[in-house]
């Protein structure tokens, strides 16, 4: 139709009937014209999206650890195994920024990742597996044109918190497979409850939110380990320094320590809903320019009822090479596990049963095993490889390898790392890992 169209406004510009040239033809300007309707604006239904991420690694440690376990890891703790670590689906829907608006977010994982992603109370015993199905993220995501000229965007229900740089909704958002002490250990990862972010102005977010607790959700002793909330709550700075740098501070306050005393007998502990922990972070994202970005975290972690504590700096360095395709990663850490004042309980531990993690954080009897005090270091190498992907796969959106290389100590002669089979003790002050992982977005 559009070529037939051209041929014959072709013929009556030789003709000269379009200048009006020939008598009695109208002139152009006097020519008819259409024009389309406005589309019409979408439905609630149609603005939902739905997505899937499979994250697939394995972790060499050529020492070959008798326990199978690459000690202070969590999500690549087992080693020298092939692992389907997150099989995603999230449905959502993302809210308006200027008008009262509704959407959601729901978000399944299964894969190993899982079991140390459950909420208490949600099916965290029904697959005796390293394999797991966990409901990750599951709020409703309220816009309301409130009180600053940003509004307040509100989540209701399970949420990601807020502390940390490194993801574990998607995999794809982080620079390497293997995740520092800072995000495995004292950071929570889950809340339960309602989180307000308020938009003072495009510079300034408020946090303010109040959960559970980390992982947990309700009725307490079932979903929540204790009967007592928390409090989440930070500071967001966007767009500083021309755009160039972001910053978030954040803190999750809140009796998290069990009512139940994790291996031994199911006693109550009556500080449960008192003792308080104190869990901060401070990251800033700095873009140095289009093809070098720096990133900084410091944190620092205190338990009131075990006394124990942990401080810890991660700096991290991304650089876009010229190739599309290719980037160049670096991460180096050095984490303070102190434990208490009676040398134990401390926070790096390994979790060997498929149901340790969720047990630990009930309170109940678990394989648990911790290390002595330690400096932890740790210095990571990897690359970031997205290859083109041809036009005849179009369901596949993306694909990456995440190829590393770790270097882990102790800076103060402990020797945590190499646990031989059947002891909870290791034999090396050190340990070197080299795996990788490959990403498919659909």
């Amino acid at each position: 139709m559009a070529f037939s169209r051209r041929s014959s406004l072709l013929s009556a510009l030789c003709a000269g009937t379009i200048l009006g040239v020939t008598g009695g033809v109208a002139a152009a300007a006097d020519l008819p014209t259409t024009k389309a309707p406005p589309a019409p604006p979408p439905t609630w239904w149609s603005t939902v999206t739905v997505n899937g991420e499979i994250d697939a690694g394995i972790m060499g440690n050529p020492d070959s650890p008798g326990s199978g376990l690459n000690w202070g890891r969590v999500f690549d703790q087992t080693a020298n195994e092939p692992m389907l670590n997150s099989g995603i689906l999230t449905i959502q829907r993302a809210t308006s920024t200027t008008d009262y608006d509704v959407g959601f977010v729901l978000q399944a994982n299964f894969g190993t990742d899982a079991r140390f992603l459950h909420y208490l109370n949600e099916g965290e015993f029904w697959i005796n597996s390293k394999y797991q199905l966990a409901l990750v993220e599951a709020y409703l995501q309220v816009h309301t044109p409130w009180i600053t000229p940003g509004g307040i965007d509100w989540k209701i229900g399970q949420w990601p918190t807020l502390e940390g740089v490194e993801s574990f909704t998607d995999p794809s958002a982080n620079l390497f497979y293997s995740h520092s002490y800072i995000f495995n250990y004292p950071e929570p990862f889950d809340d339960f409850g309602v989180l307000a972010i308020t938009h003072i102005n495009p510079t300034v977010d408020i946090y303010t939110g109040i959960s559970t607790g980390n992982q947990t959700t309700l009725p307490a002793y079932t979903g929540d380990n204790n009967s007592a909330p928390a409090f989440e709550g930070g500071v967001g700075l966007n767009k500083l320094f021309n755009g160039a740098v972001t910053v978030m501070a954040s803190t999750h306050i809140g009796p998290e320590n069990p009512f139940f005393q994790a291996n031994t007998p199911l006693t109550g502990n009556n500080a449960a809903n008192s003792a308080l922990v104190f869990e901060n972070d401070l990251n800033a994202t700095w873009t140095v320019t289009d093809k070098l970005t720096a990133i900084g975290e410091v944190n620092y972690t205190k338990n009131d009822l075990t006394g124990a504590s942990t401080y810890g700096a991660v700096g991290y360095a991304s650089w876009q090479t010229p190739y599309d395709w290719l980037k160049i990663n670096g991460r180096a850490e050095v984490f303070r596990d102190n434990g208490n004042a009676a040398g134990g309980g401390t926070y790096v531990c390994a979790f060997p049963g498929n149901f340790d993690w969720v047990n630990a954080i009930h309170g109940y009897p678990n394989g648990e095993y911790c290390g002595p005090p330690t400096t932890y270091f740790e210095f990571t190498a990897g690359l970031n490889i997205t290859p083109t992907l041809p036009a005849s796969i179009p369901f596949l959106k993306t694909l990456i390898f995440r190829p590393e290389v770790r270097y882990d100590t102790s800076l103060n002669g402990t020797t945590p790392f190499n646990v031989p089979n059947n002891s909870t003790i290791g034999t090396k002050s050190d340990m070197v890992t080299i795996g990788g992982d490959v990403i498919l977005k659909f």
